[in-house]
């Protein structure tokens, strides 16, 4: 008899757990709560249960006699959705709350990593307007500002000069546009950026294939941060040896620290890494997969992704695990809605999504079904994903699906994966 596997969410992320799940050979019966659209041509939408309700959740998996729930977005994790499950009796993939709050705070996360001896920027948490602009004169521009708690990706303002950091701390402490928050004030990092996934069994950190994302809205890396434009795996600059010798830097020491502090980290730990001069650094820990990694990663693994939950889910089960990647290269290219990342539009009627599903991967982000119709409903609407035998040809079907697909006011990125092309160029040339 085959799993039943709930996943929690119904973004993109979850659409690509949801494709690659239902890869595996175990065939398992998936269910989404809520879903979308598209993930409803994969699982069984549960669009009435609220992923973040812990009561919910437990009940209705002990009702559908549910095996194991993979939870997708953070504030599950934050809410304790996998304490309840536990307790219950019930396998979770992903962290407690208390391990969670790697994400949930970036001063808890911040406080750890200086624990645990993970290099990361020089930073100080301000608790009112007075104290960060003390702080950021102190610090100098171009600086860096962030909420401490959860903000769906957009709680980071990078200043590059006085005025913009007056701005933001308006923001933060007269407008409050993220609540009631403490600010973590950061040293500015230059270099390249890179997210290095590892999934965790409480004990150990295995990475996944490395990543790169765009989070800035407009080419070039302009404009405001979004939850992620695109991304791209692999990084031709990260050897396997040089991935295993990151993971023991960034995730090892973090899963260790959890474990003596009581709360063993099962799940994925995100490292978002910033590739200075001086070495890695670690800007921040995700306790979920990344968004639009995820959807970049994981159409290249080889391993069974049920297989991978089950163990992680136990303490040291992924002792006997080993995790490949095909080699081949895939790009996401994401398309948002007119306003993003400000507003989102809403309600626009979408079409070529069965076009483009024949030249990418189609993953549907924000998406509704109206009058019969696929329509916005978000602000990130779809992830396209062209896989191929290199960076150019991966690049190319992504954006041969995104010009397919249309609606009013689509956004996006036309430089994702520019730089591994040009690096896949480089080398070709030698």
């Amino acid at each position: 008899m085959s799993a039943r596997i709930l996943v929690l969410g119904g973004g993109g992320r979850e659409h690509a757990i949801v494709k690659a799940l239902a890869r595996s050979p175990q065939s398992p019966e998936l269910f989404c709560a809520p879903g979308n659209p598209g993930i409803a041509t994969d699982a069984t939408c549960l669009p009435d249960l609220d992923p973040v309700d812990p009561a919910a959740v437990t009940a209705k998996a002990v009702e559908l006699g549910i095996d194991l729930i993979a939870v997708g977005p953070e504030a599950p994790l934050v809410a304790g959705v996998v304490d309840a499950l536990s307790e219950a009796g019930i396998a979770a993939f992903g962290p407690s709350g208390a391990a969670a709050q790697l994400e949930g705070s970036k001063s808890y996360a911040k406080q750890a990593m200086e624990e645990a001896g993970v290099p990361t920027a020089g930073y100080a948490v301000v608790t009112d307007r007075e104290s960060a602009l003390a702080k950021v004169a102190e610090t100098g521009c171009p600086v860096v500002l962030k909420a401490d708690g959860l903000a769906a990706g957009k709680g980071v303002l990078i200043c590059l000069d006085e005025e913009e950091a007056r701005e933001a701390i308006e923001v933060f402490f007269t407008e409050q546009r993220f609540g009631q928050t403490e600010v973590v004030v950061e040293e500015f990092l230059e270099g390249e950026e890179l997210s290095l996934l590892a999934i965790c069994d409480g004990e150990r950190a295995i990475p996944l294939a490395p990543a790169q994302d765009y989070k800035r809205i407009g080419e070039g890396d302009t404009g405001p941060n979004t939850g992620g434009m695109g991304s791209y795996s692999p990084v031709q600059t990260v050897s396997s040896d040089r991935l295993a010798e990151l993971s023991a830097t960034v995730h090892q020491p973090i899963v260790d620290l959890m474990a003596k502090r009581g709360h063993p980290f099962h799940g994925v730990l995100y490292a978002g890494l910033m590739m200075t001069a001086d070495g890695p650094k670690v800007l921040e820990y995700n306790t979920r997969f990344g968004d639009p990694e995820t959807q970049a990663v994981l159409p290249r693994l080889e391993s069974d992704l049920v297989e991978l939950f089950f163990a992680a889910a136990k303490p040291g089960g992924l002792a006997e695990i080993e995790v490949s990647f095909a080699d081949q290269f895939a790009v996401t290219v994401v398309l948002a809605s007119a306003g993003y990342p400000a507003s989102s539009s809403k309600g626009d009627v979408i079409t070529g999504l069965e076009e483009a599903a024949r030249l990418a991967e189609v993953v549907h982000a924000g998406t509704a079904e109206q009058n019969g119709e696929i329509v916005t409903a978000g602000g990130r609407v779809l992830n396209l994903t062209g896989v191929g035998p290199d960076a150019a040809t991966a690049r190319d079907r992504a954006y041969d699906a995104a010009d397919a697909v249309n609606f009013d006011g689509k956004q996006m990125r036309r430089d994702i994966a520019e730089r591994a092309v040009r690096r896949e160029r480089d080398q070709d040339s030698k």
